[in-house]
């Protein structure tokens, strides 16, 4: 017993010291991501709608081949929008900020879900209400019988909230946000252009876009993560299921809700796995200690 004890003790100890060992980002760090984050969110999107009417051109000087540049554009056109996602983590660290509790604000999101979902399902079936859609326009072909992916991301985010550590759903969030819009882009733009071989269901996919969406995300949880000792391992994990939950959707789940859940389950994990020299640091504790 006691040379097991002394053996763990060795391996805590060639880890880091306790002082290196940090639980989570600071506050003031995260506020100050958030913000920097989503002003980015918002530039990107000016910039966008600016330069619309040149986006052809500038794709095309960008190396992306001719006969992508139309159907690029056009889903840089409906995807960017889907930055405006970037406020859901910078609300939410504000108000914590702000002391708000954490259940105040799962308690929002479930109102603003409920709310989100009802007014969608009115679209799909009073037709007053879908000749009046105000975001007619984005709506995939497919999405204008069913729910759209604007309803699931609010489930999805709303989830995460709900369920675990705020730093821990604010990052599964910038995961969708960010590593699905790199998918689509990336994979639209350069698909099988550096290697043929089609992925995913029914091959619709390319190695090129899930590249794309685990560099993305791995270095946005890094980054986040950046004064949490170890952060590689549960980034790397975290960023691997949202990358394969984009790429197969499993149990047909759409992947505006299972990505930030899955990924927060994967990081939440992942991180437990590198504090057990020291358990009361674990984040499967978090939760109940920090969770509000």
């Amino acid at each position: 017993g006691g040379s097991a004890a002394m053996a763990n003790t060795t391996v805590c100890k060639v880890w880091a010291t306790t002082d290196e060992v940090k639980q989570l980002p600071s506050e003031e760090f995260l506020t100050g991501y958030m913000v920097v984050l989503a002003i980015g969110g918002f530039v990107t999107l000016v910039f966008v709608k600016l330069r619309k009417n040149n986006m052809r051109r500038l794709l095309r000087e960008a190396g992306v081949a001719l006969n992508k540049v139309a159907k690029t554009a056009r889903e840089i056109e409906r995807k960017v929008f889907h930055l405006c996602g970037l406020l859901v983590p910078l609300i939410y660290q504000i108000l914590l900020n702000y002391r708000v509790e954490k259940s105040f604000c799962s308690r929002v999101c479930w109102v603003i879900t409920i709310i989100g979902c009802t007014s969608d399902l009115l679209r799909v079936h009073v037709p007053f209400v879908e000749r009046n859609w105000p975001l007619k326009s984005i709506l995939r072909e497919k999405e204008k019988n069913q729910l759209c992916g604007g309803s699931y991301f609010a489930l999805g985010c709303t989830l995460a909230i709900q369920f675990f550590h705020p730093v821990v759903a604010m990052t599964s969030i910038i995961f969708l946000v960010l590593g699905d819009l790199s998918a689509a882009l990336i994979g639209r733009s350069f698909g099988q252009s550096i290697c043929s071989m089609k992925v995913g269901p029914g091959g619709k996919k390319s190695v090129e876009g899930s590249v794309g969406m685990f560099v993305c995300c791995f270095v946005f949880g890094c980054t986040i993560f950046s004064q949490v000792h170890l952060r590689e391992y549960a980034v790397f994990v975290a960023s691997l299921m949202a990358t394969l939950t984009e790429l197969y959707e499993p149990l047909g789940i759409n992947d505006n809700v299972s990505i930030p859940v899955l990924s927060s389950l994967a990081l939440t994990w992942g991180f437990h796995r590198t504090f057990p020299c020291q358990p009361t640091r674990s984040p499967l504790l978090w939760y109940a200690q920090n969770g509000g």
